[in-house]
């Protein structure tokens, strides 16, 4: 019964596998996706399923990359200015010396 059970979970894992190639490095939209499973022989049930729960990892995936993006673009900006107004500062300093 163990080993059924593990060739069925390696079947499911291969059919994930191989839909979020399809949708991630094959850039196919939920559509596409669903249609190339089901003319392999899966039933619509099981393909919906199974690209949306791929369309929401990736989903997930992308809003984390944009959170850690917004942060560093916020470090970045802020370290900008903060040189920006050292950079002024210094240059008020030189010509008030200057005159």
């Amino acid at each position: 019964m163990q080993v059924k059970t593990n060739i069925q979970q390696d079947a499911v894992n291969q059919v994930y596998e191989y839909t979020a190639n399809l949708m991630v490095t094959e850039k196919k939209s939920a559509a596409e996706a669903k249609a190339i499973l089901m003319a392999k022989g899966l039933k619509e049930e099981v393909t919906t399923i199974i690209v949306d729960n791929i369309q929401q990892q990736i989903n997930e995936a992308k809003a984390k990359q944009g959170n850690k993006d917004m942060l560093y673009g916020a470090l970045w900006c802020i370290g900008g200015l903060v040189l920006t107004l050292i950079i002024v500062f210094g240059s008020i300093q030189f010509l008030k010396g200057a005159f």
